[in-house]
């Protein structure tokens, strides 16, 4: 009589409900397992996003031709420099604004100036004085 209760408690509704979800579950689990350790054994063969942006190029053109142009100016630009567009344009912004420099005041410091001007002023004095 108890082994018949058990049996028709194991056959419910619910209880197959429930081993289906505990079945999902699991390979749910399995499934993510396997892709971490795919993604941890697979991780140094290549830079993470090399191919990131000529992927979106792709996908959201369909121009092959300009996904592998993009692809090739990154890999040109990375053997110039020696390093990565994304890590030239760190570079370029993260360097502090060089302050121009004054150039009047430079000028009107000068020696230079100094003597211009008072070959000027001399000149016209000369010429105001024969004037008058």
């Amino acid at each position: 009589m108890k082994i018949k209760l058990l049996s028709q408690k194991l056959n419910t509704t619910l209880s197959c409900i429930s081993k289906s979800i505990r079945f999902v579950t699991t390979m749910i689990n399995k499934k993510n397992t396997f892709f971490l350790f795919i993604l941890c054994f697979l991780n140094a063969c290549s830079s993470p996003t090399a191919m990131l942006g000529p992927a979106y190029t792709l996908s959201s053109t369909g121009n092959i031709m300009q996904a592998s142009l993009n692809y090739g100016s990154n890999q040109m630009i990375t053997m110039y420099t020696g390093k990565t567009p994304v890590e030239n344009l760190k570079e370029i912004s993260s360097k502090t604004e060089i302050k121009p420099k004054n150039v009047q005041k430079k000028t009107l410091e000068s020696e230079d100036f100094y003597i211009l001007v008072k070959n000027k002023i001399e000149k016209t004095s000369n010429i105001l004085n024969l004037s008058n």
